[in-house]
């Protein structure tokens, strides 16, 4: 039978190293989940030390490096323990210490959540007191804006009563306005329809007044020409009779008497002539005189008619001038003596109104 080896003190002491030190591990991942799961540490767990005795020994001198072996691995198991205790007194004053920090957070974050809450419940409070304000301010400017386009359509139908109440006001202003211009219109026409008619009665019964008066001074004015017209013929006559009557000393006296005569009958003839084709112009009136240069042939034509000496108004210069050489021809200076036509030739004559019976 063969002798089973005993197992040296190395031997001996190594599985039971290696499962202290797995279950101290275990212990530390045990404490490490406690720790990361609860705030509070569990208490801790006794540490089993285990020491391993050699029942058995060859001879004194392996007793004594087995014993020797053994105290060292006791000595190391005890060093070891107290690492290990002064580790897990560390790892539990860290533990503590994180559960302290930890609770602290704890408090803290409560606190700022706290503080977050009442934060956001006063933002809140302010946002709903301004959103109720904005919501006021809201109604109150809706209920101004009405109130204003009440007030603006009271006062627009106010504005358009008052219009048509003017308007109405000004038509029936209007209409008695009118009716009474109608009324006026008809008097003042009727006015000046009588003033008319009493204008033209006057004018006319003028017209028939001047025309009679013209009437009667043609008449009066054809009379004197007629009569001045004979008296110069007679006269005439009569010279020529006595020149062929009587000697011829006395007809000479007789010749050179009767042709003063017959001269100033000429004159008299000229002006009456003058009168039967002058036309009386607008701006004629009494006491104007135009002194006329009159030329004449021995059959009595006129050849030239001027003014010598203005009245100062032209149109009554030129009628004188105009009537003048309207005579054309006085047949009655036929047969005249070449002595008694001489002051004829060229002469002077004075045209006045009153001359021409004016």
């Amino acid at each position: 039978m063969q002798q089973q080896r005993e197992p040296s003190a190395s031997e001996s002491y190594f599985w039971p190293s290696v499962w202290a030190i797995g279950l101290h591990v275990l212990v530390f991942g045990m404490l490490f989940v406690s720790f990361a799961l609860t705030p509070e540490l569990p208490p801790a767990k006794p540490i089993v030390q285990a020491t391993l005795y050699q029942l058995k020994s060859k001879s004194r001198a392996t007793t004594q490096t087995n014993q020797k072996i053994a105290g060292e691995a006791q000595k190391s198991a005890a060093r070891q323990t107290e690492v290990e205790q002064m580790e897990q007194k560390k790892v539990e004053q860290e533990a503590v210490k994180a559960a302290e920090q930890k609770k602290e957070e704890a408090a803290q974050k409560a606190e700022e959540a706290k503080k977050a809450d009442e934060a956001k419940k006063a933002d809140e409070a302010k946002k709903a007191d301004e959103a109720k304000k904005a919501d006021d301010a809201k109604k109150a400017e809706a209920k101004k804006a009405e109130e204003k386009q009440l007030a603006d359509i009271a006062k627009k139908k106010a504005e358009e009563e008052a219009k048509k109440a003017a308007e109405e006001e000004a038509k029936k202003a209007a209409a008695e306005e009118a009716k009474k211009k109608i009324v006026e219109d008809a008097k003042k026409k009727a006015a000046e329809d009588a003033k008319k008619k009493a204008e033209a009665e006057e004018a006319k019964k003028k017209v028939a007044e001047e025309a009679k008066k013209k009437a009667a001074a043609d008449a009066a004015k054809k009379k004197s020409q007629d009569a001045a017209r004979k008296s110069a013929e007679d006269k005439k006559a009569q010279a020529l009779a006595d020149l062929l009557s009587d000697t011829p000393q006395r007809q000479q006296a007789l010749a050179d008497e009767q042709g003063d005569e017959v001269a100033g009958s000429f004159d008299d003839l000229i002006r009456a002539r003058a009168a039967e084709g002058w036309a009386r112009p607008p701006s004629a009136r009494k006491g104007m005189t135009v002194v006329l240069q009159i030329g004449m042939l021995p059959d009595g034509t006129v050849t030239s008619v001027s003014v010598a000496k203005s009245s100062g108004d032209g149109p009554f210069d030129s009628s004188a001038v105009a009537a003048v050489k309207n005579i054309g021809r006085l047949t009655e200076m036929q047969g005249m003596k070449p002595s008694d036509f001489a002051p004829y030739r060229s002469f002077k004559m004075t045209f006045t109104p009153e001359d021409l019976a004016l």
